[in-house]
């Protein structure tokens, strides 16, 4: 399937100016986004996406810290997408599991989601959901606007990955897994970030946005606070509702399956 899949064109890379608007309404919604579901105080680890730092997820951070939860930065640097990161990770998750005495969120942006699918897949008896926002797992074989940055950064092909870490990465987690994204991505095919797995704790949610921008956009963290809100063990799927809230989301206007 990938391969039949092209990258976004041009013009949808030019738009992901557009990310810089999406800072300036997160911030001018806030106090709107304080009305979202509380969460119950356990530990998130959030990754960041291609090249980018921990800086760049101050803003979902502090979104998710006051919703009642404890938001980690990886403190790894920037992403420059190393296989290594993994054993550093399977450290990171350990000691916020041992902290806490709770099992651990992942949240991923782009090629962090990638990481938090193979780190959930490797232990997933101390991860308690994942959340992926624009990553492309589907289309390790793929086409992407990021292709050349990724193999300048890792200083390797995308081909070089073991059949290992790629069978992590394409195969659904044993836990709750939200892939959060977006049609007008510039980056990467939204096609690529689906999960085309059916199982009750799945769901792939479509908002609307750039890519450099999912990371503060509103209507994904109404969907992350809803994510993490959920009792543990007790996993629904995101309710489109009723209400300027619902009206947001493409999935919202679309007719209801009927089985």
């Amino acid at each position: 399937m990938s391969k039949n899949i092209k990258k976004p064109p041009f013009w949808k890379v030019l738009l992901e100016t557009r990310a810089l608007i999406e800072l300036g309404v997160y911030y001018s919604s806030y106090p709107f986004l304080k009305n979202a579901p509380k969460g119950d105080s356990h530990p998130v680890l959030v990754m960041p996406g291609l090249l980018a730092s921990d800086f760049s997820t101050k803003p979902l951070r502090r979104f998710i810290n006051d919703k009642g939860n404890y938001a980690y930065p990886w403190e790894l640097g920037r992403n420059f997408g190393q296989v290594a990161y993994v054993e550093t990770l399977r450290d990171r998750i350990d000691q916020l599991y041992l902290k806490h005495g709770k099992k651990v969120s992942l949240i991923g942006w782009s090629l962090g989601g990638i990481f938090a699918r193979v780190m959930a897949n490797r232990m997933p008896e101390k991860i308690r959901q994942v959340i992926t926002l624009g990553s492309p797992f589907m289309g390790v074989h793929g086409e992407s606007n990021a292709d050349m940055a990724y193999e300048f950064a890792s200083g390797q092909k995308r081909g070089e990955v073991s059949d290992e870490i790629i069978n992590m990465i394409e195969t659904a987690p044993p836990v709750p897994f939200t892939s959060i994204y977006s049609k007008g991505d510039g980056i990467v095919c939204w096609q690529h970030c689906m999960e085309p797995t059916e199982r009750d704790t799945i769901q792939n949610i479509e908002v609307v946005g750039s890519h450099l921008g999912l990371g503060h956009n509103p209507s994904v963290l109404l969907c992350i606070a809803d994510r993490l809100a959920q009792e543990e063990g007790y996993w629904q799927p995101f309710v489109f509702e009723r209400g300027i809230k619902g009206v947001v989301y493409p999935q919202y206007w679309k007719p209801a399956v009927v089985v």
